[in-house]
């Protein structure tokens, strides 16, 4: 019998991501601090079901804390020699469809949302201006105003003029993988038009950001689907970066006011994006940082697999709600 529903695009997936970090070192670490943020968000637009960190060797201390951001941050320490570090971690999360009912026509404009940002003595705070300002990754150049401001006109309504950025974004530059580093400069990627996906996020957060308008880097995790016939490649995934820009009153229940996008793959994320972290840029979200004494050369190797569980409409059976897995978090 056909479902009465089998007919409706699904609105939930629950996806499941493996994420390994593997750092082999050539002399024994004797002292090591290390930062984790791999836990994925729980908000209005998807929940945590489960999450799990593993480290290998054990720490000898460890805590979780939340940033101003509102990421989840592991804190561990260890006091052993160590020629191995292995911090393994697997999330299982409802994601669901924020966007369906978008429409970008519609909403503030561009000159609209840049006076509301607009700094005025004795004024409310804004929380979004936050995302407004320069940042470590993300400078403000004149260059990227004069490339933005063809899209983001002050009469256009904000959401349909980011969205036309980031098409340009993606027809204007090409996906190259190891064309650059993180520590390759926005202007560099903007002149030789080349780049990976956290070159294009900080690319059009500089734009936006140059133009008076907020935004933030997103990071996370994207469902690849192998060809007809093919098995997936475990591990063979990555992570991955797009961007949200702040548009107020986009009347979007689960949405919050931000519009994501993701100009690697000029689309709207949806089900296939699994949120882990948002801030200023890549600085603010590092999956794994640290400092070590000792340890001479190292080699790294990541691995990350992500899987689809399963999709449907309307509501997942025994999904936990925002607030179930928001008491989770604060326990």
């Amino acid at each position: 019998m056909t479902h009465p529903t089998s007919h409706l695009r699904p609105n939930w997936a629950c996806l499941r991501v493996e994420h390994e970090t593997l750092y082999t070192y050539s002399v024994p670490v004797e002292q090591a601090l290390h930062v984790a943020c791999l836990r994925p968000l729980s908000d209005p637009g998807q929940t945590l079901r489960q999450f799990d960190m593993a480290v290998h060797p054990y720490p000898a201390q460890h805590h979780t804390r939340t940033d101003s951001h509102g990421n989840s941050r592991a804190h561990f320490a260890l006091h052993a020699a160590h020629s191995e570090l292995c911090v393994t971690a697997v999330s299982e999360v409802f994601v669901r469809e924020r966007y369906g009912s978008l429409h970008p026509s519609q909403g503030p404009t561009c000159a609209e949302v840049r006076e509301r940002l607009r700094y005025r003595s004795h004024a409310p705070f804004e929380p979004a201006s936050e995302y407004l300002h320069a940042s470590p990754y993300v400078p403000m150049l004149p260059e990227l105003r004069a490339y933005a401001t063809e899209s983001l006109q002050d009469e256009r309504p904000l959401a349909e003029a980011a969205i036309d950025l980031m098409q340009r974004i993606h027809r204007d530059f090409t996906y190259a993988p190891a064309s650059t580093d993180i520590s390759t400069p926005v202007l560099t990627v903007f002149a030789q038009r080349r780049g990976v996906c956290q070159d294009f996020a900080h690319l059009m957060l500089a734009c936006l950001r140059a133009c008076g308008l907020a935004g933030r880097y997103v990071s996370g995790y994207l469902l690849t689907v192998p060809p007809p016939g093919q098995a997936p490649l475990v591990g063979a995934d990555a992570s991955h970066a797009w961007l949200s820009v702040w548009v107020p009153g986009l009347g979007l229940k689960q949405a919050d006011d931000w519009l994501d996008l993701d100009p690697t793959n000029a689309c709207i994320p949806s089900l296939h994006h699994m949120r882990v972290a948002h801030g200023r840029d890549f600085g603010d979200v590092t999956p794994l940082r640290g400092v070590i004494r000792g340890g001479g050369e190292h080699t790294l190797l990541v691995r990350v697999t992500t899987r689809m569980l399963s999709e449907g409409v309307g509501e997942p059976a025994g999904a936990p709600t925002w607030g179930d897995a928001l008491a989770r978090e604060l326990e």
